[in-house]
């Protein structure tokens, strides 16, 4: 079946709907459902979204439509929801140009700024998430009930409990030629993780859209909520997306070079590219933990189960997780800022334009840290007010967001704002226990 027709495609797979996707800069996934009867309409001339009604997406109520227009190379059916039901994921158009607001428009952009260079990014991504419901009080618990130990990681009562949830994703990870390799209870109770094979960076940013869907559709149908929120209970242990990062050029791999005199295995070009990463990381985390909550994650000291796994400084290091920067082996870096309210296109998209201007200032990353290094690494910002003030000042990781066109980095930069002076200006309960009577 030619993979060029969208409709007969759809029709040998039994499809009758569509899901049209896209998500905005905030990551939040927007479809319209479109019959199979409509797919060469769909495929030809789109269809359209009021921009506005989107969300975070650059766009006030009198402005034209969007019209995501859809990229058939993603089209992935989806049984494991629906026998009928198939997603396709779509570039947003603005009256015939694609929109340089969408997250996937960015990206693709910058795969071409590094393919005049001559170099292709390839990228893995660690999706973590909690599994949780609500008690009868409406407190937010894990869903497993028995999940309680101090230290659950890797606990295999755990994964077996689970086991028709975390299997049934497993299976359609695999039937979609995705090479799911592992499930696995993470740190915290009600947490997990799900991994498959590394692709291209625009197919793995794909992935996790599609991942975070299926999994949350799938964990609904068993009376659970799926959370990709990076921290949403303050004593355990919080939710990364890990970036695993490598370059490529005509299907060579450019990072190994088994003369590192580091002892890493890591070519020149590899070095520059992660120096790059580094100095750029304050800025990046805006776009690597952009929420409020990302903060508590990267901010805490101590968790149940006696480490938080996640980096407060810019270092880099061997095969060591309390850095920024790990290097597991000679072929690949660890990116382990980012977490699980990341938009992965524009993740990737700032990683690639940090890395690239590492290569063209020809950046050292210095030696390696430990996990108690001196050595004088940018601290990571501490709340998301910070980080937005340092995206403001990075003039690299801005012109990433603004590679599509003007504008992106700094409306990204006020919505951060935003976002934080809501949560600041809000009253909670940690301010009555404190204050309430304490005058």
């Amino acid at each position: 079946m030619a993979t060029t027709d969208l409709a007969a495609r759809a029709e040998a797979d039994g499809v009758r709907f569509l899901l049209a996707l896209f998500v905005d800069l905030a990551g939040k996934p927007c479809a319209k459902l479109v019959p199979v009867e409509a797919a060469t309409e769909l495929q030809h001339e789109g269809v359209g979204f009021a921009g506005y009604a989107v969300g975070a997406i650059g766009q006030v109520p009198s402005d034209p439509d969007l019209i995501a227009i859809p990229d058939l190379a993603s089209y992935t059916p989806l049984p494991w929801v629906r026998d009928d039901l198939a997603l396709v994921h779509c570039d947003p158009h603005v009256e015939g140009e694609p929109w340089h607001f969408a997250p996937r428009v960015v990206l693709k952009k910058l795969i071409a700024e590094a393919a005049a260079r001559d170099v292709a990014l390839f990228a893995g991504a660690e999706v973590e998430y909690f599994l949780v419901r609500r008690d009868d009080t409406g407190r937010l618990v894990p869903a497993d009930a028995k999940d309680d130990a101090a230290r659950p990681c890797y606990d295999a009562r755990g994964l077996t409990r689970m086991y028709e949830h975390l299997t049934g994703v497993s299976a359609a990870m695999n039937a979609l030629g995705w090479g799911n390799y592992a499930n696995d209870h993470e740190d915290a109770n009600g947490q997990f993780e799900q991994n498959f094979a590394y692709a291209d960076a625009l197919t793995t940013a794909d992935r996790v859209i599609t991942a975070r869907y299926l999994i949350s559709v799938l964990a609904e149908q068993r009376g659970m909520i799926a959370t990709f929120m990076p921290k949403p209970f303050a004593d355990r242990t919080g939710s990364g997306m890990h970036l695993h990062l490598s370059l490529w050029r005509d299907g060579a791999a450019l990072f190994p070079d088994a003369g590192d005199p580091r002892g890493f295995g890591l070519a020149p070009l590899a070095y520059q590219f992660l120096a790059g990463i580094l100095d750029h990381a304050p800025g990046l985390q805006a776009v690597l933990a952009p929420t409020v909550n990302s903060y508590k994650r990267t901010g805490a000291t101590s968790t149940r189960s006696g480490a938080t796994w996640s980096p407060r400084r810019a270092t880099y290091g061997g095969n060591d997780r309390t850095h920024f920067v790990r290097i597991p082996d000679q072929h690949r870096i660890e990116l382990r800022g980012g977490d699980g309210s990341a938009n992965p296109y524009l993740a990737v998209a700032a990683v690639l334009a940090a890395g690239l201007d590492g290569i063209d200032r020809d950046l050292d990353p210095g030696d390696p840290g430990t996990s108690a290094d001196t050595l004088p690494r940018p601290e990571l910002p501490p709340t998301l007010l910070h980080a937005a003030d340092a995206l403001a000042a990075d003039k690299v990781v801005s012109a990433a967001l603004d590679a599509a066109g003007p504008g992106v980095a700094e409306y990204f930069t006020a919505l951060k704002r935003e976002e934080f002076f809501d949560w600041h200006g809000t009253v909670g309960s940690w301010e009555h226990d404190r204050y309430l009577t304490a005058f």
